[in-house]
């Protein structure tokens, strides 16, 4: 009898350690509670234009809130605000700060105003999601009359020439389907919506847009550990642009990127009984050439991106 009670116990200490090992990797979230997280991250772009080098800096700040209203079992309604939206870029030497906080103004002759004027009618707008279990957005219910009440007024943009273009192009793109998605999936789509033990491994492939150029980036994700309610995983993106990706077009030059390409390393917590993340961290590279093509002119320029990026949730 003694024997078989220390065999039971065994039994039952290997399954509790198991379970330790093994965790269901989802969205698991409570319905009508609001889940916050800021997403901070500093990025260099450095060109190459007929021998002479200009560099790009700049810093984001951005926070969103999410927030699941009803869920079925296959997928999760959620209601998604971007809260805060702030860049501040310094081209060499000419600062531009953009913020969601001011309400701008779309006819003044300051790019950067007509731009906080944008981003602070997104963050005035509810995003209504449907989110698969992985953390994947598959529809912004929306996302029509969002970008319809967004852009209502852009003719009274009162900046002129090639300027005007650009403006009225990144406003359309910041408001696009594929660019709202993506700024949302980069705070939930890196699940397996599986169990997986200590030592798995899977991939998640996006599409994304940045900056105007179309990625396709491939992330294969390690669970390295749990430790009570925290997931501890690394992850490895191979970025590149996406086959046939549209060119970009700038002041009648058409721009094409076809050879970019680079590599991000992150470490990340995942909330094992909510499935977000508790913080990450990323280092990012991308090089390669811009082609540059107008009447009487055709070049290569040489491109280097560099980038660190970190989220956490707040209480």
């Amino acid at each position: 009898m003694k024997k078989i009670l220390l065999l039971c116990a065994a039994v039952l200490s290997g399954a509790s350690l198991l379970a330790q090992n093994s965790v269901d990797l989802k969205m698991n979230l409570e319905k009508n509670k609001v889940y916050r997280f800021s997403a901070t991250s500093q990025q260099t772009v450095i060109q190459t234009i007929n021998g002479n080098q200009q560099t790009v800096e700049s810093k984001t700040h951005n926070t969103i809130s999410i927030k699941m209203i009803d869920v079925t079992p296959d997928f999760m309604i959620t209601e998604v605000h971007l809260d805060t939206l702030v860049s501040n870029t310094n081209s060499m030497g000419k600062t531009s700060n953009i913020t969601s906080v001011n309400e701008g103004d779309i006819k003044s002759s300051e790019a950067a105003d007509v731009m906080s004027c944008i981003m602070n009618r997104i963050s005035k707008n509810a995003l209504y999601i449907k989110m698969d279990f992985t953390g994947k957005v598959f529809e912004i219910v929306n996302a029509k009359m969002l970008s319809d009440l967004i852009t209502k007024d852009t003719s009274a943009i009162t900046l002129t020439g090639p300027m005007a273009a650009g403006i009225k192009t990144q406003i359309v793109n910041l408001v696009s389907d594929k660019s709202l998605k993506t700024m949302v999936e980069a705070f939930t789509n890196y699940l397996p919506a599986k169990v997986v033990s200590t030592g798995s491994d899977w991939s998640v492939t996006t599409n994304t847009n940045s900056g105007g150029m179309s990625l396709d980036i491939i992330t294969a994700y390690h669970l390295d550990g749990i430790d009570g309610n925290s997931a501890n995983v690394t992850a490895q993106s191979d970025i590149k642009a996406a086959v046939n990706a549209p060119p970009m077009m700038a002041g009648g030059a058409k721009i094409t990127y076809d050879d970019i390409k680079g590599l991000s390393k992150s470490t990340m917590s995942i909330d094992t009984r909510t499935g977000l993340m508790i913080d990450a961290k990323a280092k990012t590279h991308i090089a390669g050439n811009l082609g540059i093509s107008m009447p009487g002119m055709s070049m290569q320029i040489p491109m280097d991106i560099s980038g660190e990026s970190n989220v956490v949730a707040l209480q």
